[in-house]
């Protein structure tokens, strides 16, 4: 069964960087769509970016991107979101998910996705 962990979540500044990582165990990546999703208090869960298992096409949310990477290091079965520029509207709870199955065309599929990590806080602020 695929179990995903995060890390890497913290306190920046604004305009300052933090890498996520999502490692994954029990089953390999591969063939998996990939992506992160976040929630802030009181708002509902905002897909930010995914990886499509079929094609390797990227997708972000508007509001991430140019700031934004995700990657993918199959050799080691992990993910990661690569966060620069970060803004005080950044600040969430940031979850990694994987799909078997769905094969996404945008972000807001990523928090339907099957399988979930615990998340990783991420809070900018000065």
């Amino acid at each position: 069964q695929l179990q995903l962990v995060e890390s890497g979540g913290g306190l920046v500044q604004p305009g300052g960087s933090l890498r996520l990582s999502c490692a994954a165990s029990g089953v390999t990546l591969d063939y998996y769509a990939i992506g992160w999703f976040r929630q802030a208090p009181g708002k509902e869960r905002e897909g930010v970016s995914c990886i499509s298992a079929s094609d390797g096409s990227t997708y972000y949310a508007d509001s991430v991107k140019g700031r934004f990477t995700i990657s993918r290091d199959n050799a080691k079965n992990t993910m990661y979101l690569q966060m620069n520029s970060l803004k005080p509207e950044d600040t969430a709870v940031y979850y990694c998910a994987a799909d078997l199955w769905t094969m996404p065309r945008g972000v807001s599929e990523v928090p339907s996705f099957g399988s979930w990590g615990q998340g990783t806080q991420v809070t900018v602020s000065s």
